[in-house]
């Protein structure tokens, strides 16, 4: 089948948050948003078709999740996509990965304990570790040695992994994730492996060889992987998502608090419906979708590097995000609520500023959109720096 990703779909008055949510964030309506990390792309026809065929049943009762429909496509998920079989036995769900990554804080960690997170890190986990009366603890995004600084700090009780990591788009190799876990079974530190990024690896922007590998392949003592089909295949507001717990023990006391404390016993049965159908029918959809984003990228690249060549811009080996440094046009870096207000007062775009990720000088540009908008916004933000200079 050919995907149509170029057709510009209208998402104004649809309740998003990307586009009908700006003034909120920037303080304006109206601008060309490349903000909150979903697409703008329709969900692939074989979800939309599944969930058509589901509606029209009719009925909506209370659902589900641990039936051989759902646990089977997950299992079947990992073993074509990643090669690893994992143990569909220690599946858990939740309404999304934050919420998941809340409920893994409040198990293995007590107020006032450090959660280290590479930085720069996504705002998401900022907000669950600080709301929750924890203490972030960043290392920066490969530095092994900070990493065992932080981990062996007696309370620091648990590693939020980002893998691949957001907003860089890093895809992590098997020496540092076997590092990794080496270090934390030798502090004690439990590892939560947020993997939704995970199915868009681009297979241009890695090193031969290099893939995704999951968590299960590493984790030893306590440790989770959470994930969703949410984010490569565009349904986020259906809301869903399911996690992989290693110890039996916890398994069954994160289960209890779901149902019991939380409440959360039935999900929603249009998101299993999705996950399903994305499973076992999308693949080629998102592989489609890939080569189209890495286009977007590639485009990214050549306009930045022709206009500032000074940057090296690379594509992110994994994502639609591009996360890009700015330091090198002006020195000492870009300001950026300068740079902000360029965007925002003279261009009309919306494009996340770095210090939303705790890093000065950077932006955070989507691209998970039609080439002709992703071209819009990378050229507001290279007018917008030229004026700067």
């Amino acid at each position: 089948m050919t995907y149509d990703f170029d057709t510009v779909v209208d998402r104004r008055g649809t309740w998003c948050i990307q586009w009908d949510g700006i003034a909120e964030r920037f303080g304006v309506d109206g601008l060309l948003p490349f903000t909150i990390s979903d697409m703008d792309f329709t969900s692939p026809p074989e979800v939309l078709d599944a969930l058509q065929q589901r509606v029209a049943h009719g009925v909506f009762g209370y659902t589900d999740w641990r039936h051989e429909d759902f646990l089977s496509a997950v299992g079947h998920w990992f073993s074509s996509r990643y090669d690893t079989a994992i143990d569909t036995g220690r599946l858990v769900y939740g309404p999304s990965v934050l919420n998941q990554l809340s409920q893994l804080l409040r198990m293995w960690s007590e107020p006032g304990d450090g959660i280290v997170v590479h930085t720069p890190t996504y705002d998401g986990f900022r907000k669950a570790i600080s709301g929750l009366g924890r203490e972030l603890r960043g290392v920066p995004a490969g530095d092994m040695a900070a990493l065992e600084r932080q981990l062996a700090r007696p309370d620091s009780t648990v590693l939020v992994l980002c893998s691949p990591h957001n907003p860089t788009g890093r895809v992590w190799t098997e020496a540092e994730l076997t590092e990794t876990a080496r270090l934390a079974a030798a502090y004690g530190v439990a590892v939560v492996s947020d993997e939704i990024h995970a199915d868009f690896v681009h297979p241009d922007f890695v090193a031969p060889g290099q893939r995704h590998l999951p968590w299960t392949r590493f984790g030893t003592g306590r440790w989770a992987l959470i994930t969703s089909a949410t984010k490569a295949f565009n349904f986020p507001a259906l809301s869903g998502s399911y996690g992989i717990i290693g110890d039996p023990d916890d398994h069954a006391a994160f289960l209890r608090r779901m149902q019991t404390g939380e409440g959360l016993a039935s999900p929603a049965v249009l998101s299993l419906t999705a996950h399903i159908a994305a499973y076992r029918r999308g693949g080629p959809w998102l592989d489609a979708l890939d080569s189209y984003v890495a286009g977007n990228l590639r485009m990214v690249a050549e306009r930045l590097t022709a206009a500032f060549p000074q940057l090296g811009w690379e594509p992110p080996q994994a994502g639609y995000l591009a996360w890009i440094d700015l330091r090198a046009v002006r020195r000492p870096c870009i300001d950026d609520a300068e740079l902000q207000r360029e965007l925002i007062e003279r261009e009309k775009v919306a494009i996340m500023p770095g210090t939303t990720y705790g890093c000065e000088g950077f932006v955070r540009l989507n691209v998970g959109c039609p080439r002709v908008k992703a071209e819009q916004g990378v050229d507001a933000l290279i007018r917008a720096l030229r004026r700067l200079e």
